[in-house]
């Protein structure tokens, strides 16, 4: 119903950040407990630079691509942002302890933070959003 215009289409994204920060929470809490754990590799969450990737394409007009073969990849091909989905990605390169384990308990610990704020943030910016709706109603 509100998926056609800018309320919905609004709505969708901040509901999908905050299911994106929720799945970041866990990867993060997954981290901090295996602090320990030898040879673990902690995971991270990319979504943000994906729907922002996508949200762009949306913007730009590119020219028509002329394709003279069907299995050809078309370079005009538009994103749409509901298919974006967070990704747990491994962190492999990078290695803090000599056991092998690269998480770093001060860095998660800001980084839960940091997810906590923008949380938060989000919540507050959806109340925002319907308590605008109830007040054009009235």
């Amino acid at each position: 119903m509100f998926l056609n215009n800018s309320f919905g289409k609004t709505l969708d994204i901040m509901h999908r950040t905050m299911d994106a920060s929720m799945l970041r929470h866990q990867v993060s809490a997954n981290n901090i407990a295996n602090a320990d754990t030898p040879n673990f590799k902690r995971s991270d969450v990319n979504f943000e630079a994906e729907l922002k990737r996508a949200l762009d394409s949306e913007k730009v007009q590119k020219p028509k691509a002329y394709l003279t073969n069907s299995r050809h990849i078309p370079f005009d091909r538009q994103q749409n942002y509901r298919d974006v989905r967070p990704r747990r990605v491994l962190d492999y390169l990078s290695q803090t302890d000599n056991n092998g384990n690269n998480v770093n308990l001060e860095q998660e610990s800001m980084l839960l933070l940091q997810n906590q704020l923008r949380y938060n943030l989000l919540t507050q910016a959806v109340s925002s959003q319907f308590g605008r709706v109830n007040i054009v109603l009235r």
